[in-house]
């Protein structure tokens, strides 16, 4: 089965990547925003919705980034093959979630989340210049955050 994903890459003006640091079934992950396509929609569609869901922030989605060329078994279900789509988004307004200065800097509110639900997030804006591969954790983010820093 397959599992179709789509993640954004915001840049800022001053030249820094969003990132969300998540807290998935007892494990720590850092990704860019995106999720899960739902039966119906467009990428891009889900792109927008992702981040509205997760960040109340409208973007516009840009240009197609990249799209996984190769296996990539899911960390979470080994009956499931990710294919991940990646485009640049702009935001259409101010980021108003707290934007964290540490990785994985949850909040009682956010912990409380966990604790309902199994998963919780947070971002933050790494500077492009210390931004790597190292960054993120997933294997397909690994290829693209090579990407954006071969620009």
């Amino acid at each position: 089965m397959f599992n179709i994903r789509v993640y954004g890459i915001l840049i800022s003006d001053d030249n820094k990547v969003l990132v969300s640091d998540e807290f998935i079934r007892g494990n720590y992950y850092t990704k860019f925003p995106g999720g899960g396509l739902e039966f119906g929609e467009g990428t891009r569609e889900c792109l927008a919705r992702e981040f509205m869901e997760e960040m109340s922030l409208r973007v516009r989605v840009g240009e197609h980034l990249y799209t996984t060329d190769f296996f990539q078994m899911s960390a979470f279900n080994p009956e499931h093959q990710i294919v991940s789509i990646y485009y640049k988004v702009y935001p259409l307004e101010e980021i108003k979630v707290p934007l964290r200065e540490k990785q994985f800097d949850f909040d009682e509110e956010q912990m409380a989340v966990y604790h309902t639900s199994g998963e919780t997030e947070t971002f933050r804006m790494i500077p492009l210049q210390a931004f790597s591969e190292a960054s993120v954790h997933l294997p397909i983010d690994k290829v693209v955050a090579t990407l954006i820093k071969q620009g």
